[in-house]
């Protein structure tokens, strides 16, 4: 009998002991999870402040560009890239940084570049005051020729855009028009697919107003496609050509390429552009947050019209 009691007081007394190491260990899972929790939320919070403060940079160096006026192109000190830095080189080079402060970015990274979005063919031109626009529409076809893409997939897009418009120019959607597209993904909504959309993306924007391309900073692809007589090798040319001397005014790139000079026109082409699109990327520890912001220049004023963020490969260049 007492072998008995025993026996049961010593399984008791084991199995209070699990519960309590149970316990103890659910305690300190739920306390190392609330830390973890917090310090990524913490992490997060520094690197996007930091996005933040490249972005004010990258306006900062549109704004004295502005400054300067003529045309924009490659040569300039937007169009270099940031490759990746320690912060602390930054921080070392103001006086007011202290030695900590300048200690704990020793581990950040920052990178991040300028891009032309008036380099690339603005979807929002295939149509204008409600119908097709023919020139762009050319322009795109050219395009899609070239990438090996269906001819079937630009004609159901010009026309859900077409029907897009006129559904929100009269403020009520009709059932039947397809919603209006915000990023470079969502024109599958109007008829684009997955690889024809993949093949693109380099190559196409969208913008809030209807923009022509620049011809300083397009692609030879681009260039190919909104210049009606030029071939790729043509087009291939006058990228090398504006690597030696950019162009001015539209008066340029005919003398570079006479066959073309009968085809430039303002309403398609230029040497400036307003639109640009800021990348961003901050590495922190274990963490690597991306940054798309699109800033529209109208003068010395550089305003951001949408800024999307997440880590590699969630964040997306968004397209106006």
């Amino acid at each position: 009998m007492k072998a008995r009691e025993a026996g049961a007081a010593l399984l008791t007394a084991m199995l209070t002991v699990a519960l309590v190491a149970s316990m103890a260990a659910a305690a300190l899972w739920q306390q190392w999870r609330s830390v973890e929790v917090e310090a990524a939320e913490r992490t997060r919070t520094q690197a996007l402040w930091v996005l933040t403060g490249a972005l004010d940079w990258a306006r900062l160096i549109l704004r004295e560009d502005a400054r300067s006026g003529g045309a924009d192109h490659l040569g300039e000190p937007w169009a270099v890239p940031l490759e990746e830095a320690r912060l602390s080189t930054f921080l070392a080079a103001d006086k007011n940084s202290s030695v900590d402060t300048v200690d704990a970015a020793s581990q950040v990274f920052l990178s991040g570049a300028i891009s032309d979005l008036q380099g690339r063919m603005n979807v929002f031109n295939l149509v204008e005051n409600g119908k097709a626009s023919e020139p762009w529409v050319r322009a795109f076809a050219k395009l899609f020729v070239q990438l090996g893409l269906p001819r079937a997939e630009l004609t159901a897009l010009t026309e859900n855009l077409r029907l897009a418009l006129d559904a929100g120019a009269e403020n009520a959607a009709s059932r039947s028009a397809p919603l209006m597209p915000q990023r470079v993904g969502q024109l599958e909504w109007l008829g684009l697919s997955q690889r024809s959309l993949a093949i693109l993306r380099p190559f196409i924007t969208l913008l809030p107003v209807r923009t022509p391309v620049n011809l300083n900073t397009a692609s030879a692809p681009v260039l190919n496609a909104c210049i009606p007589v030029l071939d790729m090798a043509q087009a291939e040319r006058l990228v090398s050509s504006r690597q030696s001397a950019h162009f001015r005014a539209l008066g340029d790139v005919g003398k570079v390429a006479p066959e073309a000079a009968g085809d430039l026109n303002e309403s398609q082409h230029g040497v400036s552009s307003r639109f640009f699109e800021v990348h961003g990327r901050l590495r922190l520890e274990h963490t690597t947050v991306e940054e798309y912001s699109v800033v529209q220049r109208e003068g010395l004023v550089v305003k951001v019209l949408s800024r999307d963020r997440g880590t590699p490969g969630q964040a997306e260049p968004p397209l106006q």
